[in-house]
């Protein structure tokens, strides 16, 4: 599946130039107008990477990356911060904040594209160093009665973590999915369009860890994710 990208500007332009270059390039593209906006899309979606303006209405990009930062779950997700501000002190504002990487306007959408790719590969490859280690204490844990029992709690914590993870809407999708359903009979039961459908779809692959679709429907059932 592809890997999703929220860009955040409040000129239609730029956010419609960047979104279209990233769409035909691979990746899944949502887009806010404001950091307000674009942190309510953090909430709902998960998304892989933050292309953002700083300044903005209602909240800027230093703030947007500072209250993305305060959860732990988005603390290491990357942040490009675009601007057409160039000063030095302006940059070290925007490292403090918590970007990883500044680029100043205008940019070439090529460059852009170049340094999301390399973000994303150093990015995916830290999850993965982690959810290996993770594997790793799990089954050292379980050798022992004491460690199963930790294991069956864990278990239990993570399916409940999961329940509550999943908003309303992707519940309803994963539902329909487990009928074996298209985006375009999704779509049509729950009123949207196929497009947003299968962002939601994304968001469950994300959340859940697995890598398609029927994958996705085992694990559901597999921790009762479903009926």
């Amino acid at each position: 599946m592809p890997l999703t990208i929220l860009v955040v500007d409040d000129d239609l332009g730029t956010r419609l130039s960047v979104s279209d270059y990233l769409e035909l390039s691979g990746y899944s593209v949502i887009t806010a107008n404001d950091g307000q906006e674009a942190l309510f899309m953090v909430d709902e979606y998960h998304p892989d990477l933050i292309v953002t303006d700083i300044v903005m209405p209602r909240m800027n990009g230093y703030e947007l990356v500072r209250r993305v930062r305060q959860q732990p779950v988005f603390r290491l997700l990357p942040v490009i911060l675009l601007t057409a501000r160039i000063k030095t002190q302006e940059r070290i504002l925007g490292y403090q904040s918590g970007c990883d990487l500044y680029l100043p306007k205008p940019f070439e959408l090529e460059e852009l594209a170049a340094a999301i790719r390399n973000l994303l590969e150093r990015s995916q490859i830290i999850q993965s160093e982690y959810r290996f280690s993770h594997k790793e204490s799990l089954g050292i844990s379980g050798s022992t009665k004491a460690g199963d029992a930790d294991n069956s709690l864990s278990a239990q914590i993570h399916k409940s973590h999961l329940h509550s993870s999943l908003t309303h809407r992707e519940q309803e999708v994963l539902d329909l999915l487990t009928h074996g359903l298209s985006n375009a009979e999704m779509g049509h039961q729950l009123h949207l369009s196929p497009r947003t459908v299968e962002k939601y779809v994304s968001s469950l692959l994300r959340k859940t860890s697995t890598s398609n679709r029927a994958e996705l429907v085992r694990f559901a059932m597999k921790h009762g994710l479903v009926e």
